[in-house]
């Protein structure tokens, strides 16, 4: 049984392959708290507007309104008094801060959920997200399914061959892979 203090907060990490459903159980675990009147923030990295430029939309078009930011410490500037839940989409696009932003959300009290990519086309730590995974206390990590031999997916394929780590971009530009399938494209 879990018994949590009403100032405790925690941080909450959903990560996984693109195509894992991660968006959609971010915006699942939103909705919950909205039937719980519980309020809440959503961002986005300004730099992902796959889908829309303000919402963060899930591959399977489910859609949550969210507040887009560059840099992690705008979060502050939407907190208000009454908030219990901060949400974080596509994570891994943000500076090595929003460790230490999730850490004072969740020390404040508040529950921060965070969504991202735990790897990158490479199959190696993407971004902040290993800091993340390490300091949260819960983490849930999804799994895809091989677009080529149907075994469960933890990687991301990248289908068009660019140098840089960031390219941000869906099925016109990425798979979900397994281990054995993956390759790496340079």
């Amino acid at each position: 049984m879990n018994i949590i203090n009403q100032k405790t907060g925690w941080i909450e990490v959903i990560c996984g392959s693109m195509f894992s459903g991660k968006t959609e159980e971010l915006i699942r675990r939103i909705r919950r708290a909205q039937y719980a009147k519980q309020a809440f923030v959503v961002f986005k990295p300004a730099i992902d507007n796959r889908y829309d430029e303000k919402n963060i939309v899930s591959h399977s078009h489910m859609v949550e309104p969210s507040i887009p930011i560059s840099k992690p410490d705008e979060i502050y500037q939407h907190l208000a008094d009454d908030l219990k839940i901060v949400a974080i989409d596509e994570a891994q696009f943000f500076d090595p801060s929003i460790v230490d932003v999730c850490n004072d959300l969740a020390n404040r009290g508040l529950r921060v959920i965070v969504a991202g990519l735990d790897q990158d086309y490479r199959g190696k730590p993407f971004g902040s997200m290993p800091q993340l995974l390490a300091v949260a206390e819960y983490v849930t990590k999804n799994l895809a399914i091989c677009v080529k031999c149907g075994n469960p997916a933890n990687r991301t394929q990248r289908t068009v061959h660019q140098g840089e780590q960031i390219l941000v971009g869906s099925t016109e530009a990425y798979e979900a892979r397994c281990r054995n399938c993956h390759e790496v494209l340079d």
